[in-house]
């Protein structure tokens, strides 16, 4: 019999929407650009290799977050110790959600995510490029 789920994806996903500020394409495109302001991609390497990227966007797959964002470990990034406002974007906007929510619990301030993730951004003409080949190994 499989395990019975308490609280599924889609309940996780509204409560954090509930707490952590959801952004349209039209205000991340006020804010993309500006030196205050982090853009932070948490899709998974594959999605990027296949889809593109935000130009300047840092990319942080889902399952490092946490450790980068802390200070105190030893993965953690210069990206997350600067004072700035931190968007983050997914896909469609529900890793994203997640995501701002753990950021924003562990202390990042201001955060917010992109509603429709990065499918909306490049549906409404958001600033996009390939990802760079990668170097074959020396």
């Amino acid at each position: 019999m499989p395990q019975q789920i308490t609280k599924g994806y889609r309940q996780l996903v509204d409560e954090a929407n509930a707490i952590v500020e959801e952004i349209d394409v039209d205000r991340a495109r006020d804010l993309y650009g500006r030196e205050d302001v982090q853009f932070v991609d948490i899709r998974d390497i594959r999605e990027l290799e296949r889809e593109g990227r935000v130009p300047g966007a840092f990319h942080c797959p889902r399952g490092m977050l946490e450790f980068w964002i802390d200070p105190a470990s030893p993965y953690a990034k210069p990206q997350f110790q600067q004072d700035k406002h931190f968007v983050f974007f997914c896909a469609g906007g529900l890793r994203s959600a997640l995501a701002a929510r753990a950021a924003q619990e562990m202390g990042l301030k201001p955060v917010s995510h992109l509603k429709g993730g990065y499918g909306a951004w490049r549906a409404a003409g958001g600033a996009t490029e390939p990802l760079p080949p990668k170097r074959p190994p020396a």
